[in-house]
């Protein structure tokens, strides 16, 4: 367990410190992540983090494919929050285009997108936890993720990568007897809470290791474009669903957790207190979504034709063929589309040409900028609060590895 911050009130000698390498392997960096540490003794004069190593180059790859296309490599930027990036995506296209999506749809994926942020949160609770020497929590919180991944399956058919979310609408409507089973997951989820918070509420290993550890000031926050549960543990309530609503999120009555602390105790809090509000959402929207409506645009120029018509009209045939091997058009412009995702502000920047593929594609990851404030965090401290640290933030790497 790391012991109190260490202060520095010397010079420290340039030829007394020692240059280590924390990872790229490390189990607890959440991903492939070196972090180059200079130390004085087990204090940390500078932490930098070296990205990299996934190699994806997601944003080149998406502008040799169709806008349709591109909806696959969504998925896997934030691969524990899919439908947040998902939904970010399709706005956009959305917006080039000029398409309504019916209100119906849109309720479907306010429902999916705050399923996966309680999923996401999830394993960060568990995977945090356990950095800080707790395991028995991990191994609850992959329990009750494992059933929020049989209901984003039900209704795409994966449990992970689904692409559920299609510009225009869904790839389906809910299957039969879904409301039933998240009705059944919103009256156990306060149950499966209330035996974590029994295993982390006032535990003084968990209290220690994060109370005044890993600090960032709000000035600090905003300098290095922090957004997300990283930016309101510092006081300020900002939240995309609420302060720019997206698909209908206004008709959705929740609170945005803040805290003050602007440590990783005031983040871990911040993140648990955001469980409870997306749990909330998630009721509120099964009781919006009626059980039979449209689930997709009318637009037959980005829609797919219904089944039934593909097997008896030549015509819906070779339109389906043309929309799905070619794609669509969608007219010249630009557009920047953001979402709140479980990490922070996960945005679009899509150039149109005029063609079927985007001429730019650019992703703004949260977890990019996050990560940035990695040094501010760890100077000062200890060798074992940069595991802290790195938790604190909750990154992913194919978030930052674009």
């Amino acid at each position: 367990m790391a012991a109190d911050k260490l202060e520095s009130t010397q010079t420290v000698d340039p030829g007394q410190t020692m240059i280590i390498n924390l990872g790229p392997q490390h189990p607890s960096t959440h991903g492939v992540l070196r972090v180059r540490l200079e130390l004085d003794g087990e204090r940390v004069v500078h932490a930098e983090p070296v990205v990299g190593y996934l190699h994806t180059g997601f944003e080149k790859t998406a502008e040799n494919l169709t806008y349709q296309q591109c909806n696959t490599i969504t998925d896997r930027l934030d691969y524990l929050a899919p439908m947040t990036n998902n939904l970010a995506y399709v706005l956009a296209v959305e917006k080039l285009l000029g398409v309504e999506v019916p209100k119906r749809a849109q309720y479907i994926r306010v429902l999916f997108a705050e399923l996966t942020r309680v999923a996401s949160h999830l394993v960060w609770l568990g995977t945090h936890v356990m950095d800080l020497g707790a395991m028995s929590l991990f191994f609850y919180t992959m329990r009750e993720r494992e059933v929020i991944l049989d209901l984003i399956e039900d209704a795409a058919g994966v449990r992970m990568n689904p692409s559920y979310f299609r510009i225009g609408g869904l790839a389906y409507d809910l299957p039969a007897g879904f409301h039933e089973k998240v009705h059944e997951f919103v009256k156990d989820f306060p149950r499966w809470m209330k035996s974590y918070r029994h295993l982390f509420e006032g535990n003084p290993l968990i209290n220690e290791r994060l109370e005044g550890i890993a600090t960032i000031t709000q000035e600090q926050a905003l300098a290095w474009s922090v957004t997300g549960p990283n930016l309101r543990a510092t006081g300020l309530p900002i939240d995309l669903r609420k302060d720019e609503p997206y698909s209908s999120y206004e008709d959705f009555d929740f609170d945005v957790p803040v805290r003050t602390g602007a440590d990783a105790y005031a983040r871990f809090w911040v993140r648990v207190d955001e469980i409870y509000e997306a749990m909330k959402i998630i009721e509120q929207a099964i009781d919006k979504i009626t059980p039979t409506g449209p689930y997709t645009s009318s637009d037959r120029k980005i829609s797919l034709p219904p089944r039934d018509e593909i097997y008896g009209n030549m015509e819906a045939l070779i339109h389906q063929f043309k929309l799905v091997t070619q794609g669509f058009v969608v007219p010249a412009g630009e557009v920047y589309q953001a979402v709140e995702g479980p990490r922070g502000e996960m945005g679009f920047y899509i150039v149109s040409d005029g063609g079927t593929k985007p001429y730019r594609w650019r992703a703004r990851t949260p977890s990019f900028y996050n990560l940035q404030t990695m040094p501010l965090m760890c100077k000062d401290g200890l060798v074992a609060d940069v595991i802290t640290a790195i938790g604190s933030i909750d990154i992913m790497l194919g978030d930052v590895d674009k």
